[in-house]
């Protein structure tokens, strides 16, 4: 199994990679925003599974710093075409992390945004069915799509519409946030170890 663990942020590479390594997992930094995310995706290694690993910021109240998003769905708000990509191994993921983890586990749509999203912004994507954003999931995983290869998308959520970015709370969030994804990786290997042992879909 080699599963390809993709960071945007250095810090969140750093997170990704503390403790004891699991063989063939790698984690790969990319950069933060959507066009590095889009110049790494052309560009990726040989993977059996993906996932996008990092802090996102949630659109509704449903959410808390700290707490878990697994996508069920990415949405591309990037592109005028505003693709989707449904994550068919959410729910299995979402129950490991949850065994794995003593803090909330979420599930539910992510979209990612060309720009930094601000308050007005968040209530508008929230209505449309997203409740948390990023701005490098979707050309990821698009790429893994292509491939056909399985692919997931977590984010530790740093702000929420009640917590926004630059306020005196984040850092205290920040702090947990990173301790959550520091100790994701155990379950992201055997979340991989599962879904590449599944034999194919058969095609219709």
């Amino acid at each position: 199994m080699n599963l390809l663990v993709v960071a945007p942020l250095s810090i969140e590479a750093r997170a990704l990679t503390r403790g004891p390594a699991h063989a063939g997992t790698r984690v790969l930094h990319v950069g933060a925003g959507p066009v590095r995310a889009a110049r790494a995706a052309a560009a990726l290694p040989a993977f059996d599974a993906l996932v996008v690993a990092g802090f996102g910021g949630a659109l509704t109240t449903d959410l808390s710093p700290a707490d878990l998003l697994v996508a069920t769905e990415v949405h591309d708000a990037t592109t005028p075409q505003a693709a989707a990509y449904q994550c068919s191994g959410a729910a299995d993921l979402a129950a490991l992390l949850c065994r794995a983890d003593r803090g909330p586990v979420r599930t539910g749509v992510l979209v990612t945004s060309g720009h930094v999203v601000k308050e007005r912004e968040r209530g508008v994507l929230a209505a449309r069915g997203a409740v948390a954003v990023d701005m490098e999931a979707a050309p990821l995983v698009a790429e893994a799509a292509r491939r056909g290869k399985p692919f997931a998308v977590v984010r530790v959520i740093v702000d929420t519409p009640d917590h926004p970015l630059l306020r005196p709370g984040t850092l205290r969030g920040g702090v947990a946030a990173y301790r959550r994804l520091r100790a994701l990786r155990p379950a992201l290997a055997e979340w991989a170890e599962q879904i590449t042992a599944r034999p194919p879909s058969p095609r219709r």
